[in-house]
Parts: structure tokens; C-alpha cells; sequence
């Protein structure tokens, strides 16, 4: 069972969210908060799998919380739903350690398949995202600006090597002395860094880096 913490302003938006969620088998909203500081004290008391956190909030916004979730509870993974199909929120909830984004006009479509496949360790865009993320670095490269030479950072580059090595979350939580949510997690950045979908394509990456033979 998933567990979720659910934040936004709108108590309607919530209960229609919820009833989306809490329809499925293996999902279950634990807890409800009306803003982004209410939600990071709601996940502290809840510890729940998965904060799914809208955008425009009072006192905290979700892109806030996102941020403070990240740092206080990294194994808490968060996914955005929010009305605003904006590169710049996009761009800036992935940042502060988002797996997802997810638009409210289609959240009867993909809000629960989003929850199961960030809580898989794998990443949500919706297709509009997807175009941004390939546009921002067709950009990058025409201006001549540098792309960074090492796009996954030396934990994530560690953990990709036990992968590709064909190692389970738990053998590699094992041997870095770590939890197999962290493991879970670093994943996940990790597919989202690269642009990604699962084992498979990372152990091809890993080759192509030279971290493995093939």
C-alpha cells in the first residue's frame, strides 16, 4: 500500500483528488493539508511514501515544501499536481527533488499511474514537459553553452554501477550502509537526470560510461 499525503488549498480540489486515489487497491491518502507548511508538519507526524503537493499554496508553496521535504524526509517522495503548464515551475520542481508533474486537467488520467511510477523509482513528465526538457538542451547546445560533463553525481554514479551490475536495491543498501528508500530515491534522480526508464536503459548508460564491461 501506498501511502500519500495530499496538499492543497482547495478542499474541493482535494476530496475529488482523493476520491481518485483512495479509489485504487494499493493507494491510500493517509493525510490532507490546506498549505505547504501544514503539509510538512503532516508528513513529519504521517511519514507517508508519497506527498502529492500542489503549487499555488498560502504560507508555504508546494515548490517550497517540495524543498523541505527533500532535505528533512528524503525518503518521502514528492510529485507536483498543479493547473500551471509552466516550464519554469517544471524546471524548478525537478530542482528541488521532484519525481513528478502532473496537470490537474488530466489528473483522472494519469495522477495514479504517476504516484505508482515515481514510487517505482521512475519519473513522471507529462508530455509537454518532456518537449521543455528536450528544447532546454537543443538550446544549450546551439548557444554554445556548456552541458554539464558529469550529469549524475559520484553517489549516483556508485549506486548506478551496483545496478548495472545487476545488484538488488537492497543488496546495494546493504553494501553502502544505506536504507533501500535511499537506494530507491538516488535511482530515481538518476532516471530523471538521464531521461530514462528503467534497469535496462540504465545499464546501457552505465556501459556507455564506461562504469561496466559490456
Amino acid at each position: 500500500m501506498i501511502r500519500i499525503l495530499l496538499a492543497d488549498d482547495h478542499a474541493l480540489v482535494r476530496r475529488g483528488v482523493r476520491l481518485i486515489l483512495d479509489g485504487e487497491p494499493d493507494l491510500c491518502v493517509v493525510a490532507e493539508a490546506a498549505d505547504g507548511a501544514e503539509a510538512i508538519e503532516k508528513a513529519r507526524a504521517e511519514r507517508p511514501d508519497l506527498a502529492v503537493l500542489d503549487i499555488a499554496m498560502p504560507r508555504m508553496t508546494g515548490l517550497q515544501a517540495a524543498r523541505e521535504l527533500s532535505r528533512q524526509l528524503p525518503d518521502t517522495r514528492v510529485l507536483i499536481l498543479t493547473m500551471y503548464d509552466n516550464e519554469q515551475f517544471f524546471f524548478e520542481a525537478l530542482r528541488v527533488g521532484a519525481s513528478g508533474y502532473v496537470l490537474k486537467s488530466v489528473a483522472d488520467r494519469d495522477l495514479v499511474e504517476a504516484c505508482r511510477a515515481t514510487m517505482r523509482g521512475e519519473p513522471f513528465l507529462y508530455p509537454g514537459a518532456v518537449t521543455a526538457l528536450i528544447r532546454n538542451f537543443v538550446e544549450r547546445a546551439h548557444d554554445g553553452q556548456a552541458i554539464p560533463a558529469k550529469a549524475i553525481t559520484d553517489r549516483e554514479e556508485e549506486i548506478l554501477k551496483l545496478v548495472a551490475e545487476g545488484h538488488s536495491s537492497k543488496q546495494i543498501a546493504d553494501l553502502l550502509v544505506i536504507s533501500v528508500k535511499t537506494v530507491e530515491r538516488h535511482r530515481a534522480n538518476m532516471l530523471a537526470k538521464l531521461g530514462l526508464r528503467d534497469r535496462l536503459e540504465l545499464t546501457r548508460y552505465a556501459i556507455r560510461a564506461g562504469l561496466i564491461e559490456p
